[in-house]
């Protein structure tokens, strides 16, 4: 990180080789989908932009890994106000993308994505840090840019929601 904060750009494609397919994750599983490439392009880009504002103290992966949620966020605010109707849309027709690793996970593992997806934005957020992307408690709020009491609260709510859903599931099989 030093020698990327340095201007040595060999370094800071060492990060981006090491960081990209966690970015990648990442992006698609806050909800980015299709586009999550595309959003972790502009963050790597950003992120190279920011470097002068990294502190050398921090961690690199939840620094990163915040911007990829903010440049997520930015990606459904655009959405939102590109075309409202056609979010709805696709919230309302599910299809199935064999190019999508989403799609690509067995039914106990599908109907899980299920429903973390169904959970209100902050929820899905902390439950796919903290349990799909396996961040700790400490990175997932620097990733979300939340109080770490926060995202204990919010981990508590999501879970007593998901509960009976994933009930539903274990009972299927």
């Amino acid at each position: 990180m030093a020698r990327a904060i340095a201007g040595d750009q060999a370094a800071y494609g060492e990060l981006v080789a090491r960081y990209t397919a966690l970015a990648h994750r990442t992006a698609y599983l806050l909800g980015a989908g299709a586009d999550a490439g595309d959003v972790v392009q502009e963050a790597f880009v950003k992120a190279y932009r920011k470097l002068h504002t990294f502190r050398p103290e921090a961690d690199f992966k939840p620094w990163l890994l915040k911007i990829v949620a903010n440049e997520t966020k930015n990606l459904h605010r655009g959405r939102r106000r590109r075309n409202l109707m056609e979010l709805r849309l696709a919230a309302i027709t599910e299809t199935v993308d064999h190019d999508d690793p989403g799609t690509l996970v067995d039914d106990s593992r599908a109907k899980l994505l299920k429903a973390v997806q169904s959970l209100n934005e902050a929820d899905r957020q902390v439950v796919t840090c903290r349990y799909l992307l396996d961040l700790s408690e400490a990175e997932t709020a620097q990733t979300l840019n939340v109080a770490k009491g926060t995202v204990k609260s919010r981990l508590s709510r999501a879970l007593a929601r998901l509960r009976p859903m994933l009930e539903e599931v274990a009972h299927d099989r």
